[in-house]
């Protein structure tokens, strides 16, 4: 019997490591005939030992994109998601396959819920939003601003599944916590950490106190790397068991959230870690200045982001089964060693 192709993009980073590491190791896995995209002819060559297929490449390779879609009927995008070009190259190579076969293949992408933050009249950390946003609700996704963070790859995405030569299915986690452990992890494949998280980590360590955005009043939906991970492959189950009963398109939208945190709790976590280690004088979070925002995040209206608000809260995901049990106090709680791995990371 003819193997699943599988195209997998992001396999060595956090998010695509964990949702890979767990394909390998699904109950199916001997049908899966998988091929990932990866930069690194090292990571590339341990990719192949546990039987996947590694194409050297990036994202930046739009014909190669196109053709390794084209050879596809599962694609798993957990790479930028914010890379329109991609996407469109992406997109093209499995119209091409639905043109060529007749096929109809599944498209698996994750977005995040900082399309939720456009519009958002209570920015820079000054207060919290009132509006949450439900992912069992079509009408509410499609409100959200077209102009938002990445928020064009999820309407091309859509659209694609709207013309009928492909479904699509968008994962949108919050922020992802937790340190990842997995064989790829393990295997120096993957990213164990948040690249995203560890920014505001090692600003506080940098200027040597916790730091906010504004007053920190800002509230954000968070998940575990590992149940994040999770409801990947609890999603692909079902479209794979009852392909017609899981809502995809304008109905395929799922959040990945177990929870909210305000940013000033997660900076104080933050300071009471620095704290402990002699790092800072103080645990209380002091507001980043304009100049700091550019400093450590590149610029003022990137920095801004820490201060946003997301509010998503995800019944769509757990109608398919998923129940993620950690919480955004367990987030919290988990500072301590995070900090702790940023901090050898950078004396390293």
């Amino acid at each position: 019997m003819a193997k699943t192709p599988i195209l997998f993009l992001g396999a060595t980073g956090y998010i695509g490591g964990s949702v890979l590491s767990r394909l390998l190791s699904h109950p199916s896995r001997d049908d899966f005939d998988i091929t990932a995209l990866v930069r690194s002819p090292e990571k590339g060559e341990k990719l192949e030992r546990f039987g996947v297929k590694a194409v050297i490449g990036s994202l930046k390779d739009i014909p190669l994109i196109e053709q390794l879609a084209q050879n596809a009927h599962i694609v798993f995008s957990t790479a930028d998601s914010g890379d329109l070009d991609a996407i469109t190259a992406l997109l093209a190579g499995l119209k091409k396959r639905h043109a060529t076969t007749n096929d109809i293949p599944t498209l698996i992408h994750t977005s995040g819920t900082g399309v939720l933050t456009a519009g958002d009249a209570a920015t820079k950390g000054l207060g919290i939003s009132e509006r949450i946003y439900r992912d069992d609700n079509p009408n509410d996704i499609e409100s959200i601003s077209p102009t938002t963070v990445h928020r064009n790859v999820d309407i091309a995405i859509i659209q694609a599944d709207k013309e009928g030569y492909l479904r699509s299915y968008i994962i949108a986690p919050g922020a992802i916590w937790g340190i990842a452990k997995n064989q790829l992890v393990e295997a120096g494949v993957s990213n164990n950490y948040s690249k995203g998280f560890r920014l505001l980590v090692q600003a506080s360590i940098a200027r040597g106190q916790a730091g906010i955005v504004g007053k920190g009043q800002a509230l954000w939906p968070c998940v575990n790397v590992e149940e994040q991970g999770d409801l990947f492959i609890i999603l692909y189950d079902a479209i794979i068991s009852s392909p017609g009963a899981v809502g995809h398109g304008r109905d395929g939208f799922y959040f990945g959230e177990s929870g909210e945190y305000l940013w000033y709790d997660l900076a104080a976590s933050i300071g009471k870690a620095l704290v402990k280690r002699g790092t800072s004088k103080s645990d209380e979070p002091t507001p980043f200045t304009d100049e700091e925002l550019a400093k450590y995040f590149g610029s003022k209206e990137f920095g801004e982001f820490f201060g946003t608000n997301s509010r998503a809260q995800a019944p769509h995901s757990r109608s398919l089964g998923w129940k993620p049990k950690l919480i955004a106090q367990d987030f919290l709680n988990n500072i301590d060693a995070d900090v702790e791995l940023a901090t050898k990371n950078q004396q390293a």
